[in-house]
C-alpha cells in the first residue's frame, strides 16, 4: 500500500465493552493463547422488516473461507454460523515515512495468520490476541483478499441475497486501495469493486438479467451522486410495508461490459472528494458507497429451492395461460462501502473546511460504532436513525444481508490507539448475526410482457392469414371468372363452330346429292358406252367376215383390235380404280369387265382362225384387192366414228375423274376441318390446363421476386442509410472537430507511470474543462472521431499533416489530437510516425491553430512514459520551450504548459528538461495571467517535486533540487495565498511540501 491509502476511526467503546474486551483477552491468554469467542445471543435481531422470504440454511449459502497453507495450497474451510458478520484483518507494509520514524521500534502488531489470529502489543512485556475469519499479512495479493472476503458475499448475491463488504480502518492503512482500486495500469491490482463486478457481470445474462450501479457519496451529512455530481443532497425513502431503504433521486445506469464499468467508476472517483493531510496526500473526505442492483431470471433447471415453496405457491406459478410456470425473478443488492477514516485533529493538522469535514466524519462513524455496539450488546434500542451513514447501512448490520467487514491497519506504533479502536471495532463487529433471506417474486411483468407479444404475434398472424385467405379468395373469383368467360366465349365459339358445320353438312349433304346425279349420269354414259361397244362388236363380227376375205383386212384389224385392247384394258383399270371408290360404278365397271373379256376371248379365236385362214386370205389376196380398196373407205369412215367415240369416252373419263377428284377433296376437306375442329378443342383445353398451372407458376414466381425485391429494396435503404451516414460523417468531420483548443487537452488527470502507482492526481478535471462540452457530446465526438479513423485509416490521416491544403491540415491535426487523448491509440500513432509529422509540425508552421493543437496533441502523448522519453530524445522539449517564448496567446500557452507539465511527471527526464529551458519556460508562461495556463504550471512543478521527492526517499537521487536553482521556490511561495482556483492553489501548496520534504531530509 503507497502514501494514498486511506483511513480509520478511533472509536470510544463503552465501559461495559472494552472490560468484555480485556477478560476475554485475558481468557485467551490464560488458555495458550487460545481466543474464545464471545457467546452468540440466543436468538437474532434483525432491524430490516420483510415479507415473502426464504430463510437460508446452514447449507445454502456458503460463507467466506478462511484459508490455512498447508503444502503449498488453501485449504477452505466453512462455518456453520452462516448471517454472522465475517471480519478479515489486512495489515499494510511499512512506507517510507514508518521506515524513517519508527526505525527503531518494533511493530505493534504480531499477526498469525495460520491461527487467524493476531496480537496486539501493548508493551515490550505485555500484549492482547484476538481472532478474526481472517488475517491477510502485508504480501496477500488483492486477488487472494477478493476471494476470501468478498467473492462468498457476490456468490450469495447471484443467488438472490442481499450483500454488504466494507472496509474500515485508520487512514492511510489501505482501505480505497483494498476495494476502489481500478488497475488501468496492472490488472492484478484491480481491487474488490471491480472483481465483484467482474463475476457479477460473467454469471448474468445480457438477455434475460440486468446489472446496473449507483454510486455515491456521503459528504457532510449529505448524500451526493458521484456518477452525476449535479445532484446533491438526495432523500432517503423507506418503505413503509418492507422497510427497505432506497435512494429515489440517485442515477442509475445499467452495466453493459467491465470498460463500461471501469469508465463510470472513473467517473466516480474524479467527483470524490479528497484533500491533502498530514497523513495522506490524498485523503478521502467522504464515505463512497457503490450500490449494485442485481435482477436475475431463475430457470427450472436451477431452482434450488423449490422444497421451501409451498403448495399453494406452486399451484399459483403453475397458474398461467397454457398450463405454463410464472416466471421468477431474484432481485438482490449489493452494497460496497468505502468508509473515510476518522481524524485526530492533532494528527491531520484539519482547519478550516478540512475540520468542518473532519466533524462530519466523525460524526458519522461514532454513531455507527454505537450501533455496532448495540447490536453486540444485544440492546432493545438500536440508533439506527443517528446518521444518514446508518440508516444506509441499516440491513447490513443486523438486516437480512451476508456482510463482510475487511479491517485495515498499520504496523507503526505511533498509531497505537488508533489500532487498538479498529480492532476491537471488529471484533465487536464479529457478534452481530444477519438473517438471510431470499427476495424472490413472480415475474408477473415478464409474463405479461411475453404473453402480450405473443397475443400481438398470435393478431399479426391471423390479420396475415386472413389478409391472404382474402387475397387468395380474390384471386380465385378472379381466375373463376376469367374461367368462366373463357368458357363461356369457348362454348360460344363452338355454337358458333357447330352452326358453321351443319351449314357445311347440310352443304355437303347437297353437293352429295350432286355428285350422286353425276354419278348417275355417268352411269347413263356407261350405259351408252356398252351399247357403243356392243355395236363395236357388232362392228368385228362384220369385220370377221371381212378378214375373211383379205388378209389385210385381217392384219388392220388385227392390229385395230390389238389398239383398242390396249385402251380397253387402260379404260378397265380406270373403271377398277373408279369401282374401288363407288361401289355403283364398280359394279358397272365389273360388267364393262367382263364384256370385255369376253370380246378379248372372241378377238383370240378370231386370231387362231385368222392365222387358219392367213393362207386362204394370200390366196385370195389379190381378188379382195378391190373390195379391199372399198372396205379400207369403210374402214377409215369406221375409223373416224371410233375416233370420236374413242374421244367422248376420253370426255367422259375425265369428267368422271374430275368430279371423283373434286369430291375427295371436299371429303377430305371436310375431314380435315372435323380434325382441326377436335384439335382446336383439344389445344384449347391443354391450353386451359397450361395457363392454369402458368398462372400458379406465375404466383409462386411473383411471390419468389415480391420477396427478392423487398430484400433487394432493404438492402439497398441500408446501403444508401449507410452510405449518407458516411457522407454525413464525412461532412460533419469539420463540425465535429472541435475548434476549441480546450478538447485537445488531456481528457483524464495528468500522472505518468511511477505518479498514477500511488493514485497522485494534481490536475483535475474540473480545472481542464472548465470551457469543454459535456460528457455526452465530448464520448460522442471521440465515437464519431474513431469511427472515422477505422473506415479511413490512421495512416491515411496523418498522411494529411503534410498537406499543402491549410484547412486539411488544420482539421488532420484537430483528428489526430483528439485520437491521442485515447490511450489504446496513443501507440498506434507513434508507431505509424504521428509523433514524427506533430514534432516537424512545431518546427516548420507558422499558423497559430496549428502550433496551438499540435502542442495539446503532443500534451496527449506525453501522459504515456514511453512517449515522454521519445518527446525529448525528438527535441520536443526543446521546440515546447520556444514556443512558450515566441507567443502571447494564451490558449497555446495552456497547451505548451500541458505538455511540459506531463513531462515534468518522468523523474529521468528531469535533467534534459531543465537544460532544454522547459522550467525556465514554465515560470515565463506565468507572464500571460490566464488562469488555466497558472493551473498547468503548478501543476506542472508540483510533478517535478514529487519526483524528486521519491528519488529521494528511494535513494537513488541527491542534492538540492533543480527547481530552487531556478527561482521557482520564490513565485511559489508570492503565489501560495494569491492563486484564483483552489486546483492552482493545492499544487503550488504540494509542491512547496515536497520542496519542504527534499530540504529537510538533506539536511
Amino acid at each position: 500500500m503507497g502514501s494514498n491509502s486511506k483511513r480509520q476511526l478511533p472509536l470510544s467503546s463503552s465501559p461495559s465493552s472494552s472490560s468484555s474486551s480485556s477478560s476475554s483477552s485475558r481468557a485467551a491468554s490464560g488458555q495458550g493463547n487460545v481466543a474464545v469467542r464471545p457467546k452468540t445471543p440466543a436468538s437474532a435481531r434483525s432491524v430490516t422488516p420483510n415479507s415473502r422470504v426464504h430463510s437460508n440454511g446452514d447449507d445454502s449459502v456458503s460463507m467466506f473461507p478462511s484459508a490455512t497453507k498447508h503444502g503449498g495450497a488453501y485449504v477452505e474451510r466453512q462455518f456453520k454460523d452462516n448471517g454472522r458478520v465475517r471480519v478479515a484483518v489486512r495489515a499494510r507494509p511499512r512506507n517510507a515515512e514508518d521506515l524513517l520514524t519508527d526505525a527503531d521500534f518494533a511493530d505493534c502488531v504480531e499477526l498469525q495468520p495460520e491461527m487467524r489470529r493476531l496480537k496486539l502489543r501493548k508493551n515490550n512485556w505485555n500484549s492482547e490476541s484476538y481472532r478474526f475469519d481472517e488475517v491477510f499479512t502485508e504480501s496477500a495479493s488483492q486477488r487472494r483478499v477478493y476471494e476470501v472476503v468478498a467473492k462468498p458475499v457476490v456468490e450469495s448475491v447471484l443467488n438472490g441475497y442481499n450483500g454488504t463488504v466494507m472496509a474500515y480502518g485508520q487512514t492511510g492503512t489501505g482501505k480505497t486501495y483494498t476495494l476502489g482500486r481500478l488497475g488501468n495500469d496492472d490488472a492484478s491490482e484491480r481491487g474488490i469493486m471491480v472483481r465483484a463486478l467482474e463475476d457479477i457481470i460473467a454469471n448474468t445474462s445480457p438477455t434475460s438479467d440486468s446489472v446496473e450501479i449507483s454510486y455515491l457519496q456521503l459528504y457532510m451529512e449529505s448524500i451526493q451522486d458521484l456518477l452525476a455530481p449535479e445532484k446533491i443532497n438526495i432523500s432517503i425513502t423507506e418503505d413503509p410495508r418492507t422497510g427497505e431503504v432506497s435512494l429515489p433521486g440517485a442515477s442509475v445506469v445499467k452495466i453493459r461490459d467491465i470498460e463500461h464499468l471501469l469508465q463510470q467508476l472513473q467517473i466516480g472517483e474524479t467527483n470524490r472528494h479528497a484533500a491533502n493531510t498530514k497523513l495522506n496526500t490524498e485523503s478521502s473526505r467522504s464515505h463512497a458507497i457503490l450500490m449494485v442492483y442485481v435482477r436475475r431470471s431463475v430457470h427450472e433447471k436451477h431452482e434450488k429451492v423449490e422444497d421451501e415453496i409451498s403448495s399453494q405457491e406452486k399451484f399459483t406459478r403453475s397458474d398461467a395461460p397454457g398450463g405454463s410456470r410464472i416466471p421468477i425473478v431474484r432481485k438482490s443488492k449489493l452494497l460496497i462501502v468505502d468508509l473515510a477514516g476518522s481524524e485526530r485533529i492533532d494528527k491531520s493538522g484539519s482547519e478550516g473546511q478540512l475540520l468542518e469535514e473532519a466533524k462530519f466524519i466523525n460524526l458519522s462513524l461514532t454513531s455507527l460504532g454505537k450501533c455496532i455496539n448495540a447490536l453486540a450488546e444485544n440492546s432493545p434500542h438500536i440508533p439506527i436513525r443517528d446518521s444518514k451513514l446508518t440508516r444506509l447501512l441499516r440491513d447490513s448490520f443486523g438486516g437480512s444481508a451476508m456482510t463482510s467487514l475487511i479491517v485495515t491497519i498499520g504496523p507503526s506504533a505511533r498509531h497505537h490507539a488508533e489500532t487498538t479502536s479498529t480492532i476491537m471495532f471488529g471484533q465487536r463487529a464479529m457478534k452481530i448475526i444477519n438473517m438471510l433471506k431470499l427476495k424472490e417474486e413472480f415475474d408477473y411483468e415478464s409474463l405479461c410482457r411475453k404473453l402480450e407479444k405473443q397475443v400481438d404475434q398470435l393478431t399479426e398472424e391471423i390479420e396475415r392469414q386472413q389478409k391472404s385467405r382474402k387475397n387468395d379468395k380474390d384471386e380465385m373469383e378472379k381466375r373463376l371468372r376469367e374461367c368462366q368467360d373463357s368458357f363461356a366465349e369457348a362454348e360460344k365459339n363452338l355454337v358458333t363452330r357447330s352452326e358453321f358445320l351443319e351449314k357445311e353438312n347440310t352443304r355437303l349433304e347437297l353437293e352429295m346429292k350432286d355428285v350422286l346425279n353425276g354419278l348417275n349420269h355417268h352411269k347413263d354414259l356407261n350405259v351408252l358406252m356398252r351399247d357403243e361397244v356392243a355395236s363395236l362388236e357388232m362392228s368385228l363380227k362384220h369385220s370377221k367376215q371381212y378378214q375373211l376375205e383379205n388378209s389385210t383386212y385381217q392384219q388392220v384389224l388385227a392390229d385395230t383390235t390389238q389398239m383398242y385392247e390396249e385402251k380397253i384394258a387402260e379404260l378397265i383399270k380406270q373403271l377398277g380404280d373408279e369401282h374401288a371408290r363407288y361401289e355403283t360404278a364398280e359394279e358397272q365397271l365389273d360388267a364393262i369387265k367382263i364384256l370385255l373379256s369376253d370380246s378379248e376371248q372372241k378377238i383370240q379365236q378370231q386370231k387362231t382362225e385368222n392365222s387358219t385362214y392367213q393362207k386362204v386370205l394370200a390366196d385370195t389376196t389379190q381378188m379382195y384387192e378391190k373390195k379391199i380398196k372399198e372396205l379400207t373407205e369403210q374402214l377409215e369412215d369406221e375409223h373416224a366414228r371410233l375416233e370420236g367415240a374413242e374421244e367422248q369416252l376420253h370426255e367422259a373419263k375425265n369428267l368422271l375423274s374430275g368430279h371423283q377428284k373434286s369430291m375427295q377433296d371436299e371429303i377430305d376437306e371436310l375431314k380435315m376441318k372435323l380434325h382441326e375442329m377436335g384439335r382446336h378443342e383439344e389445344l384449347t383445353v391443354n391450353k386451359l390446363q397450361s395457363l392454369k398451372s402458368e398462372l400458379i407458376d406465375l404466383l409462386s414466381e411473383k411471390a419468389m421476386l415480391t420477396g427478392e425485391l423487398h430484400a433487394v429494396n432493404q438492402k439497398l435503404s441500408v446501403e444508401e442509410k449507410q452510405r449518407k451516414t458516411i457522407e454525413n460523417e464525412l461532412v460533419r468531420l469539420k463540425t465535429v472537430v472541435p475548434e476549441n483548443d480546450h478538447d485537445f487537452e488531456d481528457k483524464k488527470s495528468y500522472t505518468n507511470g511511477s505518479i498514477g502507482q500511488e493514485s497522485s492526481t494534481f490536475g483535475t478535471r474540473k480545472d481542464l474543462q472548465k470551457s469543454n462540452p459535456s460528457r455526452e457530446t465530448i464520448l460522442s465526438q471521440r465515437a464519431t472521431i474513431a469511427k472515422i479513423c477505422e473506415e479511413v485509416g490512421l495512416q491515411k490521416i496523418l498522411a494529411l499533416l503534410t498537406s499543402e491544403d491549410l484547412d486539411v491540415q488544420i482539421h488532420a491535426v484537430k483528428v489526430v489530437a483528439n485520437l491521442a487523448a485515447e490511450d489504446i491509440n496513443q501507440e498506434k500513432i507513434v508507431e505509424e510516425g504521428g509523433l514524427d509529422a506533430l514534432i516537424l509540425l512545431l518546427r516548420s508552421s507558422k499558423n497559430i491553430t496549428i502550433l496551438r493543437v499540435a502542442s495539446g496533441a503532443i500534451a496527449n502523448l506525453a501522459m504515456n512514459e514511453l512517449n515522454q522519453g521519445l518527446i525529448i530524445s525528438k527535441g520536443g522539449g526543446q521546440l515546447l520551450a520556444n514556443m512558450a517564448s515566441k507567443t502571447d496567446d494564451p490558449q497555446t500557452l495552456r497547451m505548451v504548459a500541458g505538455a511540459i507539465a506531463n513531462l515534468c511527471g518522468n523523474e529521468k527526464l528531469h535533467v534534459m528538461l531543465k537544460e532544454e529551458g522547459g522550467i525556465n519556460a514554465l515560470l515565463g508562461m506565468v507572464r500571460s495571467g490566464n488562469s488555466d495556463v497558472i493551473a498547468q504550471v503548478a501543476r506542472g512543478l508540483a510533478n517535478f517535486a514529487k519526483c524528486e521527492s521519491r528519488g529521494i526517499i528511494q535513494g537513488h537521487r541527491k542534492g538540492r533540487s533543480l527547481l530552487i536553482e531556478d527561482g521557482v521556490l520564490t513565485w511559489l511561495i508570492s503565489n501560495c495565498n494569491t492563486a484564483a482556483s483552489a486546483s492552482t492553489r493545492r499544487h503550488i501548496e504540494l509542491a512547496l511540501c515536497h520542496l519542504a520534504q527534499n530540504g529537510k531530509k538533506l539536511d
